[in-house]
């Protein structure tokens, strides 16, 4: 199958692990988005990003709303990577 041929969203599989958000699909190799997930991740990134709520109460309210859990270390790292560490945000 071509890249092409790929649905929009979905993403290679790299290892064993399926990231939040996403579930296996039919098409080998890749894994398919649940949209739902990752707008729920997305608003507790920019919550936690902007020191509104602690990483431990983002991970118990995502749980919560999507039934799928994620370790406050695990939600660090996915902020981390996408803004940046806690330090280089805040200009320090």
């Amino acid at each position: 199958m071509k890249k092409d041929d790929i649905p929009e969203g979905y993403i290679r599989r790299a290892t064993s692990t399926i990231p939040f958000g996403y579930e296996t699909s039919d098409i080998q190799g890749w894994l398919q988005p649940i949209q739902e997930q990752l707008d729920s991740l997305k608003l507790v990134e920019n919550m936690v990003v902007a020191e509104e709520i602690s990483l431990a109460m983002a991970t118990d309210w995502l749980e919560y709303k999507t039934k799928r859990s994620i370790s406050p270390r695990g939600l660090q790292k996915i902020i981390d990577k996408k803004y940046g560490r806690r330090a280089e945000r805040l200009g320090a």
